[in-house]
């Protein structure tokens, strides 16, 4: 090498040696707020800071999150890293724990110097300031790992000419020691979230990559396949696509094309931090239908992708937005004995020292519910205590089976209710055997029961209940109660389709008081500051911050014709549940603008009739309901069903006259010809009124209401 200009800031080295003396690219006064903040706090501050600025800069370079996406990367103290494209230092300090150097390379002095500040106690960081293109011939040609995180879209920039990123991997490929990785992070053009309305990251535009950059600009992302096509032309012949989740920034999952994602399981999708957005469209239904259609590959919002070997890895989840004392990551392995494939392996590891009892506990929190449970039906997933690479982990079997939660939404999409509540009660006498023995989870929420054989639905009812996470089990006896009160409440909140059944039916299957819910509630606030330790969720830093969501539909329905919008949709059930297709609108149904007025003829096979009065949360008052001449009794037990909570009525005469609360988007009102007089042709008459309502306005009278038609 020349000889350089060199200096250290702690125990980090600095290279200016080819530093022209400018930064070319700058967040102006925000960096020199950073470098400040890197100056005089430790990274233990780090939280409080960003919660205090309340600012994207701040949450994007200081926060901890930001290291997850290198952190599950296998790396041994051995290790020679390469980091280009350092920045601020986001990812160099987990790069720096975990390897046995790290070289970085970045444009930017004052970036440079934020990163120096910030991990100045690390001694084996060395920084390169300067253009990439004068600096790269004199890196060493041994590096384990070459990382490029946020870093790849920018090789046009880099590199120039007309095959940049091929281009980059080549000469960084030069530079691998053999056996050596290259790994990058990098946004999907064609990501799930771009398509709902999220802006591009780096141009700050709607549908800049969707359209293909055709505006230009010097940044570009790309689609799975595009990015194959790059790694083919130059000459990479192995690869490994990860997904990171929500997105490579602030990752908490990681999926592999040996584990994707399944249904209901991302859910976790607003996460707009650097500005406002729009919402088209519900992206965590569209990613149900794309995980059945095993299409998530083309749709996940971000990649990580690692040039050479691959890893057992198979899935990370991480639960390091809690309070340090909690923060784990749990990983999914393939299991290898020499050359043979043994059942895969869960693992859950502490994210800092704090944590090692944690994880400790699980082991004990096992023995504790085995003995609870013994002589029970639910079965506690084996876990042991093991070390693996110096670190403690709590080591679990993986167990093949279906959830207990997509169990029962399957029973909601087809509207079976009866057998929906089959699951629940069996649910409530498998988790509350021997309820005064002194172990309980408290987590013990649907999706941590899977069920065997999964592939035989009729036996799942009694087939082998496991219990495949437990930790937050403690010490000391609950009432079931309690637990499955919170089980069905989680249950409700996680997707929008489940709020249709409401939460009367939680209250009337256990026999919850109204203190008894006040108490649920309190408990589960401490809970939460129990386990975050009053740190804010990044669902709550993302309020904070103040990015908007816009969402279309709210002004298409306020200024398109009435027409599009109070459009009455009915349903029929002849036997073998209501069907889409099989539905039909009723023109002219709207006599004004809060009338509706139906007149239907029915055949004598139907035995449920469902009337959607809008597609929008509303109050519903049934002034006339009629069939074939008659008044329908609509006290009438099992005969009125809906969506939507009962608000009574004190006016003189109106007690026959039931008003419905909708808290959703779907609302429909039920009646069961089956228990009328039917004839081979029928008349329905139906007269109601109906009030729009903004939603929170109608969660809350809904939240009022005590009964509901179920």
């Amino acid at each position: 090498m020349a000889e350089n200009k060199l200096e250290e800031i702690g125990k980090v080295r600095l290279d200016y040696g080819k530093y022209s003396g400018k930064d070319y690219y700058s967040e102006g006064s925000i960096e020199d707020e950073l470098l400040d903040i890197v100056k005089s706090k430790s990274s233990g501050e780090y939280d409080s800071v960003i919660e205090e600025r309340k600012a994207w800069p701040f949450l994007y370079h200081l926060s901890s999150l930001r290291e997850n996406i290198v952190d599950w990367i296998p790396m041994h103290k051995d290790c020679k890293v390469l980091e280009v494209g350092s920045g601020c230092g986001a990812v160099t300090g987990a790069l720096s724990r975990k390897a046995g150097s790290v070289t970085c390379v970045d444009l930017s002095k004052k970036r440079s110097l934020i990163n120096a500040y910030r991990h100045r106690e690390c001694d084996n960081i060395t920084i390169h300031v300067g253009n990439f293109q004068d600096i790269e011939p004199d890196l060493p040609r041994d590096f384990d790992y070459i990382c490029l995180i946020g870093m790849f879209e920018y090789g046009k920039s880099y590199i120039g000419g007309d095959r940049p990123y091929e281009t980059l991997l080549s000469r960084l490929s030069a530079h691998l020691a053999p056996g050596g990785r290259i790994v990058i992070a990098i946004e999907n053009k064609f990501g799930l979230k771009y398509f709902a309305g999220c802006r591009e990251d780096h141009l700050g535009t709607y549908f800049s990559g969707i359209e293909n950059y055709v505006s230009g600009g010097g940044v570009r992302t790309f689609s799975r396949p595009g990015l194959e096509r790059i790694f083919a032309d130059s000459g990479e012949g192995e690869y490994h696509f990860y997904y990171p989740y929500p997105d490579y920034k602030f990752m908490t999952a990681l999926y592999s094309d040996e584990y994707l994602p399944a249904k209901g399981e991302l859910f976790n999708n607003l996460r707009n931090f650097d500005s406002d957005r729009l919402l088209l469209f519900n992206e965590k239904n569209a990613f149900d239908g794309i995980s059945q259609d095993g299409l998530f590959p083309l749709f996940s919002n971000s990649f990580a992708v690692v040039i050479g070997r691959g890893f057992d890895v198979k899935f990370v989840k991480y639960s390091n937005d809690r309070a340090p004392e909690y923060a784990i990551r749990t990983e999914i392995l393939a299991n290898w004995f020499g050359s043979r494939r043994e059942p895969d392996i869960v693992r859950k590891y502490p994210m800092v020292p704090a944590a090692q009892e944690h994880v400790r506990g699980m082991a004990a929190a096992c023995e504790s519910l085995k003995e609870r449970y013994r002589g029970g039906k639910l079965e506690i997933n084996e876990c042991e205590l093991v070390e693996v690479d110096g670190q403690l982990c709590a080591q679990f079997e993986f167990v093949e089976g279906i959830s207990l939660l997509e169990v029962m939404d399957r029973c909601l999409e087809r509207n079976d209710m009866e057998t929906f509540r089959k699951y629940f009660r069996e649910f409530v006498d498998r988790a509350g055997y021997n309820s005064e023995y002194p172990a309980a989870d408290f987590d013990l929420v649907f999706g941590n029961i899977l069920i065997s054989p999964a592939e035989e639905e009729q036996k799942l009812l009694n087939g082998k209940w496991t219990l495949i996470d437990y930790e937050w089990t403690f010490g000391k006896p609950m009432d079931v109660k309690r637990l499955a009160y919170r089980a069905a409440h989680w249950y409700l909140l996680e997707d929008e389709k489940r709020k249709k059944i409401g939460r009367d039916w939680i209250r009337e299957a256990l026999s919850v008081t109204e203190r008894e819910e006040k108490e649920f509630w309190e408990e589960e606030g401490a809970f939460q500051r129990f386990v975050t330790g009053d740190r804010s969720s990044m669902a709550e830093m993302r309020e904070k911050i103040g990015c908007r969501v816009m969402r279309p539909q709210d002004w298409l329905e306020k200024y398109q014709d009435s027409q599009d919008v109070n459009r009455v949709q009915i349903y029929e059930d002849r036997g073998q549940g209501y069907r889409e297709e099989e539905s039909y609108f009723v023109r002219d149904a709207y006599q004004g603008d809060w009338i509706i007025g139906l007149e239907l003829k029915v055949g004598g096979d139907v035995e449920m009739l469902r009337i959607d009065p809008g597609m929008y949360p509303c109050s519903v008052k049934i002034r006339e309901m009629t069939f074939n001449g008659a008044t329908v009794p609509l006290h009438k037990r099992k005969l009125l069903y809906a969506n939507g909570s009962i608000v009574k009525s004190r006016a003189e005469g109106e007690k026959d006259c039931p008003g419905i609360v909708f808290a959703t988007e779907d609302p429909n009102i039920n009646v069961a010809l089956k228990r009328l007089e039917r004839k081979e042709e029928n008349v329905l008459r139906v007269r109601l009124e109906i009030v729009r309502l903004p939603m929170q306005i109608a969660e809350d009278m809904a939240a009022g209401c005590r009964r509901r038609f179920w």
